[in-house]
């Protein structure tokens, strides 16, 4: 299939495109990762995370693609890698910088979570009960919850995640984890 036939697949919304995109760059996209101290399991979430932005802007219409797909992919997959690596620094400055806290009671911090987990819309409480309290796999969530496919799911419940940690922080200070 040549890349602008891809494209148009992509654009109309067929998946089997995206499938095809993903098989025939994953080395080239995996590698940049991995050869930038990256693991192969940040690689296949980076290469997977830039298909879902390659893909949303597409389908949205509002793409007009200049450049080679590759060439696309291989900067969102840079950009997206770029910003893990500051995020990873910042968390290990941070790591560094934090004060020494008592660890809070098991029990007490899972009602803190449950409390804003039960704040959330509907879906976010399913696919963040789903994979967090029954382990249940990004594909097996999309399956139960009928996503179009685990990339969807993923981008859901990195979405809800980020809905919590936003609710914990607005309703609890760090003064409320000491003892």
């Amino acid at each position: 299939m040549k890349e602008k036939e891809i494209f148009r697949k992509i654009c109309a919304g067929d998946e089997s495109a995206l499938e095809v995109l993903y098989k025939k760059y994953y080395r080239m996209m995996t590698r940049l990762v991995i050869s930038n101290n990256g693991t192969e399991e940040e690689a296949k979430d980076i290469y997977q995370d830039a298909l879902i932005v390659f893909w949303q802007k597409a389908t949205s219409g509002k793409l007009v693609l200049t450049s080679k797909i590759s060439t696309y992919l291989y900067s969102i997959c840079l950009n997206l890698w770029r910003k893990e690596l500051e995020r990873k620094k910042k968390l290990s400055n941070e790591e560094k910088d934090s004060v020494e806290y008592i660890d809070v009671d098991q029990e007490e911090r899972r009602q803190i979570i449950n409390d804003c987990i039960s704040q959330l819309g509907d879906t976010c409480r399913r696919v963040l009960t789903y994979y967090y309290f029954d382990g249940m796999s990004m594909q097996d969530i999309a399956k139960k919850l009928e996503f179009a496919n685990t990339n969807t799911a993923k981008t859901k419940k990195y979405k809800c995640k980020k809905k919590l940690d936003e609710l914990v922080k607005s309703q609890y200070s760090a003064s409320d984890f000491l003892d």
